[in-house]
């Protein structure tokens, strides 16, 4: 029932490793653009349902039953409630994609983040020193003998 996007990500197949700024910024725009392209979104999934309805005399109440149905329910949460639609059929093919941009926003932003830490990651490998004076022994200088502008 959803429908398939050709926005998926080329990367999103590889290890996440990166090794310079600028390949991770140069993904991240990838990603903004991906994210810019996709139209509108849902999230939620897509059941069929059967139903029971009041009317004592009805198919549905018989041994066995032959319940109404089937009717298309989207199911979603939102802003922490839960949520119920019911789709026509005709609408179908819209609702799936937008549930399919919603996954690949999903995914996209996901990728970004991690994208992020990593670019984090980088950046305070860059700032350790190679050797530290407490790794050879040395003692670090007192608060007073540091300038004043660092005493912070």
């Amino acid at each position: 029932m959803q429908a398939t996007s050709s926005l998926a990500s080329p990367l999103a197949t590889l290890p996440l490793v990166f090794s310079t700024f600028e390949q991770i910024d140069r993904r991240i725009a990838e990603i903004k653009r991906a994210v810019a392209q996709l139209g509108p979104l849902r999230p939620g999934s897509i059941s069929r349902q059967f139903n029971i309805c009041g009317n004592p005399g009805c198919r549905c109440k018989a041994d066995p039953p032959e319940k109404h149905g089937p009717y298309l329910q989207l199911n979603f949460t939102w802003r922490g409630r839960s949520r119920t639609e019911f789709v026509r059929e005709q609408d179908l093919d819209v609702v799936a994609a937008e549930l399919d941009n919603y996954q690949q926003l999903r995914s996209l932003t996901e990728e970004w983040i991690d994208l992020g830490i990593e670019r984090a990651r980088l950046r305070r490998d860059l700032r350790k020193p190679k050797s530290t004076a407490k790794s050879r022994g040395e003692k670090r200088p007192s608060l007073e003998d540091r300038p004043r502008a660092i005493r912070k």
